[in-house]
């Protein structure tokens, strides 16, 4: 997974992960700065589910973008 892409674009990315987990606040976003670690800790935490349910969800939903 080249995690960069969406590091690089986060302003853009921002959109598409909110359309995914919409209990994710604005401040979580920027707080996540577009970085993968902390984006899985964020829906760890605003959907209570454990982490490595939150890390599959995030590897899911980037093998679905089409900008990757």
């Amino acid at each position: 997974m080249d995690w960069n892409r969406v590091e690089g674009n986060w302003k853009q990315v921002k959109g598409k992960v909110k359309e995914q987990w919409g209990k994710l606040t604005d401040d979580d976003l920027d707080v996540v700065e577009g970085k993968q670690d902390q984006l899985e800790g964020k829906i760890q935490e605003r959907y209570g589910i454990a982490k490595d349910k939150a890390k599959a969800e995030v590897a899911s939903w980037y093998s679905r973008q089409q900008w990757h």
